[in-house]
């Protein structure tokens, strides 16, 4: 049951940074082709060509959106800790066990369970820092430069997304543990996910 409400918080987590990652492309996109569009608006080849077209591509005040990469920032930082939950959860992060494969069983069960009380650690950790950090970042009223938004508003989207993938990590670590104690497998990976 337990499982089922963390891999139920892990997807709704990794569809939002999907939904994120998606818009941020899209205005990635945008920014790339007004920028782009601009330059053949100021460019001495279409003035050449036709200067009336080129004035008209200049007038339409066509051109990169304003503070894409302030944006773009705020947003990927989000997106990583949203993707977190569902790749701890599904044992996705990038093992070598060339070495451990050759190792018992009961040998493999206890390293997993080092390693995933490590990284939930880690996890953990990361999150504090971001906590002291959007702290910073709202006592000195630090905004971007462009757009002027609080910097500490970045800090806590990504924050909300960190506590969760630290609530995820710590499960995975009692369960590594549980599993390596009792010899059961506790946590079902899909067929296809890390094993």
């Amino acid at each position: 049951m337990l499982f089922q409400l963390m891999e139920r918080v892990a997807r709704f987590m990794a569809i939002l940074g999907g939904l994120v990652l998606t818009v941020l492309i899209a205005l990635t996109c945008i920014s790339v082709l007004g920028r782009g569009l601009n330059t053949l608006g100021h460019s001495p080849f279409l003035n050449a060509l036709s200067e009336g077209i080129a004035k008209a591509l200049i007038a339409t005040g066509v051109g990169p959106v304003s503070g894409d990469f302030e944006l773009v920032e705020a947003g990927i930082s989000f997106s990583i800790f949203a993707f977190l939950p569902i790749c701890q959860l599904r044992k996705g992060h990038a093992t070598v066990d060339i070495f451990t494969n050759a190792l018992p069983q009961a040998v493999n069960r206890f390293l997993t369970a080092f390693w995933e009380v490590l990284l939930s650690g880690l996890i953990v950790l990361i999150t504090w820092r971001l906590y002291v950090g959007m702290s910073d970042k709202m006592r000195y009223g630090e905004t971007t430069f462009l757009l002027q938004f609080p910097v500490w508003w970045a800090y806590a989207l990504s924050l909300a997304a960190a506590v969760i993938a630290s609530v995820v990590a710590l499960y995975c670590a009692y369960v590594s543990i549980v599993e390596a104690v009792t010899g059961k497998r506790i946590r079902f990976v899909p067929e296809g996910g890390v094993h």
